[in-house]
Parts: structure tokens; sequence; C-alpha cells
């Protein structure tokens, strides 16, 4: 039985693409692609979603007091790269599922002349919004019940600290796959400085990088810095 021929009887002549043809159209270009490049996709999601998994369960894993060496080790290596940030605007992160938490360096921008900046998902597949906050400042939960910013000036970063679920030999990161950071850095009007950070046991030879994937310039762990 010929579906397509079927599918499409009521539809107008001038339809221009059958809809069982559809999953052959790139979202973002809107171009026909060849079926074999669709089913290269869906293995790299498939891939990345097990990856995901594993990884998370990897740093899940890791006691209280471990995660706060290694937070404390890690934000140590941020003060050495970053050095003098006085007039800065530097987007940070609460943490969530194990990441490295960094609130206490977060907290203690303000003292070095920066200014922090939360993320603040606005609205599904949109750039974040990253919110002036410094401690004290009311939070009120967000997507995943990440603690945002109540109020807050929308800034522009010029330094991103990403956390990373996995990364690569080539500073790709891997992230939890709504694709916020990656949109939010391209839509970005000036590049900022971008550094991923995670637990050295998180790396990865690669992430299979496609076109919509944002390097980061670093990527910073316990055991030191990768630069891209």
């Amino acid at each position: 039985m010929n579906h397509c021929a079927n599918d499409n009887e009521d539809l107008p002549q001038d339809y221009s693409s059958p809809p069982c043809m559809m999953h052959l159209v790139d979202p973002a270009s809107g171009r026909i692609v060849a079926d074999r490049d669709v089913r290269q996709q869906q293995d790299l999601k498939r891939w990345r979603t097990a990856e995901r998994e594993r990884l998370i369960a990897l740093r899940l894993a890791i006691g209280a007091e471990e995660r706060r060496q290694l937070s404390g080790i890690i934000a140590g290596e941020l003060d050495r790269i970053l050095g003098d940030i006085s007039g800065k605007i530097v987007g940070a992160y609460l943490p969530f599922r194990g990441e490295p938490d960094l609130r206490s360096w977060i907290e203690g921008l303000a003292a070095r002349g920066a200014v922090a900046a939360l993320p603040v998902v606005v609205a599904p597949r949109s750039p974040l919004v990253f919110r002036a906050w410094r401690r004290g400042d009311p939070l009120q939960p967000g997507v995943w019940n990440i603690p945002v910013p109540v109020g807050g000036a929308a800034l522009t970063p010029d330094i991103v600290v990403a956390p990373v679920v996995g990364y690569d030999e080539a500073c790709y990161r891997l992230g939890h796959g709504g694709g916020f950071y990656d949109r939010t850095l391209a839509a970005l009007p000036q590049r900022p400085q971008i550094l991923g950070v995670g637990y050295k046991r998180l790396g990865l030879r690669t992430i299979y990088p496609q076109s919509y994937d944002i390097p980061m310039d670093m990527i910073v762990t316990e055991a030191g810095t990768t630069v891209r």
C-alpha cells in the first residue's frame, strides 16, 4: 500500500511536502535531508541520551564531602584563570543533580568587584536570560525546580561559567539536552569568555559535535583546565 498517496488524497495539490516526508525536513533550515542523515541524527540522539544518564549517575554517586572538596578546587582554579574580574558580569549557575557547588564562589563575586548573574528559562526553545543576583536577593523555583532570581536586571555576561554533564577533548559540552546554553551563546551580541565546569570523570573522547553545538573556551575540573 502506498501510504504517501493515500495520506495526500485530501491535501491541496500545491502542498509542498507530503506528511510522510516530514521526518526528512531539517527543522533549522527547512531543507530536505537524506534518510541516512536522519538515521545518524536519531542514533546520535539516542547515544547522547544514554551518555547523559550514565554521566549524571556518575556525579550523583560522588559523596557530599568529596563533592564539597572538588567544588572548592574548581572554584580555586576559576580564580586562577579569571584573575581580576572587577567590573565584569559573570553568568554562573546554582547546582543541580550533583553539579559542582559554586554558591560560595558566586556569593564572593561582589566583593571582587564583579556582578553575578543567574540564568532564567523564559520560554521553551528560547535563549536564557541572565539576571543580576547577589547574596540575600530572593529566589524562586524555576524549570526543574532550580532556584532563579525573583527580580534582578537582565544583563549580558562578559564571562559565562556553564555546568557540563559531559565534555570532550575539543571543549564541547554535553548538557541536559534542552539546548538552552547553545541557543543563548549563539544569540548574545558578542561572544563572552565561556568556561565549562565539571568533574574529571565526566570526560569523553568526543560528543560528536554538530553545527549547533558551541564549544567552550576551556573546561575546568578538579584536575586542571583544558583549553580549546
